[in-house]
């Protein structure tokens, strides 16, 4: 059987990851490999290190990715510091809150759940009151839940967590890099990212970032992990849970340290991938980025709402980039999602549990978040739902948008001859 050369079709991603990949990017990746300790390549880990650091707002000495998929990272964090019987908390108010509470049960943890209406989030209070209520060691929380468009505000918790020696470990996957993630000043212990939503590097890589408080509990199961051997099989007969290898941050630590003790064989290209994908962030700088992604999301807002169309989720906690649209009535949402594919190029997002069915969700991360791809979505969306016989206000989606942008423009021009 004879194979062509790989071709793939031009699509515009409007979903909450993975989206599409600054072109910058994709030519990193096309960069001469280089061995794994070879000097050049060690500094270049040194660089995303610290990039990481400036990405998370944070001092912290360990900031590195975790090869794999953002559930590597995730993972990594949770098996790391997760020993047998923990108690850990955790807050669910959308699908990867599910996530969470898997993988601490699959390492033993003794897991406590408390659950919000999809669509809503926790009064931090709420979450307090939980915490002093359980007495967990960890809190593990989705900082924006990508399968409900809503983000959970963290400040308030990081500081009761901090105030009664309580681990917090945040997924921030689908916020970091598109809106604020302050690891430092909303004192989270271990904070974990992911490259294929708002960073644009394609998905195989997590950036993570933790602190002394973690760094202490990993040192502190390494003595014991390596330990006796006869321990190590007493512990695998009583069917205690063993840490991972491929996940254990001590042997992760040593090998992003100097001393660069060998762990596995990096993702070469994917770290060039992630250093230009940072790269591009530092460029543009974090407060422009985030301005960026709230300008795109109200002019998507306010297309879809000038169309006729409703958002799903509380407002005021909105996911910025990730927003949430309900279905209108007696319409197939897959039929819709397929004709804008099929015939227009773009992909926007299904939704998961009692969500399925009931709405999209449209994606404006990293480099899928620009103007064209916005009026492109809202002309083609308002075509489909035509054809599917939706009413709506005709050619008003995209005027609505526009209206935005040159709103923006304007208050830009006045905010530039204020300040000269």
């Amino acid at each position: 059987m004879k194979f062509l050369p790989l071709q793939t079709p031009n699509r515009t991603i409007m979903t909450p990851g993975p989206v599409e990949v600054d072109p910058r990017v994709l030519q990193a990746m096309s960069t001469p490999i280089l061995g794994q300790f070879d000097p050049a390549f060690t500094s270049i880990m040194n660089e995303v290190m610290e990039m990481l650091r400036y990405l998370f707002r944070t001092d912290n000495k360990w900031a590195f990715p975790i090869d794999g998929t953002s559930r590597s990272g995730i993972e990594a964090m949770l098996v790391s510091i997760i020993e047998q019987g923990d108690k850990v908390l955790i807050p669910i108010y959308g699908r990867f809150g599910y996530l969470l509470t898997e993988i601490c049960e699959r390492y033993g943890a003794d897991v406590t759940t408390i659950e919000r209406e999809w669509g809503t989030v926790f009064d931090p209070e709420d979450v307090i009151r939980e915490i002093k209520k359980v007495q967990p060691k960890i809190v593990a929380i989705v900082h924006g839940e990508t399968s409900t468009g809503c983000m959970q505000p963290l400040e308030e918790i990081g500081k009761a967590c901090r105030e009664m020696d309580v681990i917090l470990v945040v997924d921030a996957v689908a916020t970091i890099g598109g809106t604020d993630v302050n690891v430092d000043e909303w004192q989270l212990d271990g904070v974990i990212g992911g490259t294929q939503k708002c960073l644009s590097v394609p998905s195989g890589m997590a950036p993570i970032t933790y602190n002394d408080r973690i760094e202490k509990i990993v040192l502190s199961r390494k003595k014991v992990e390596r330990g006796i051997r006869t321990e190590l099989d007493q512990q695998m007969a009583t069917g205690q849970t063993i840490i991972s290898n491929y996940f254990d941050l001590s042997q992760l630590q040593d090998y992003w340290s100097p001393r660069r003790l060998n762990h596995h064989t990096e993702a070469t290209s994917m770290l060039y991938a992630l250093r230009e994908g940072l790269r591009l962030i530092m460029e543009e700088g974090l407060d422009n980025r985030f301005a960026r992604h709230r300008l795109h999301e109200r002019a998507l807002m306010a297309g879809l709402e000038a169309m006729g169309l409703t958002l799903f989720g509380d407002k005021r906690f909105k996911l910025p980039t990730v927003t949430c649209v309900n279905i209108p009535q007696d319409v197939d949402g897959e039929s819709v999602r397929r004709m804008l594919l099929d015939e227009f190029g773009i992909e926007i997002a299904s939704s998961f549990g009692p969500l399925h069915g009931k709405i999209w969700r449209i994606g404006t991360m990293g480099y899928s978040c620009r103007k064209e791809n916005i009026l492109k979505l809202l002309t083609a969306l308002e075509a489909v739902l035509i054809y599917h016989g939706v009413r709506i206000n005709r050619g008003e989606g995209a005027q609505a948008a526009l209206s935005m942008y040159g709103k923006q423009r304007k208050e830009s021009a006045f905010s530039s001859v204020v300040h000269r």
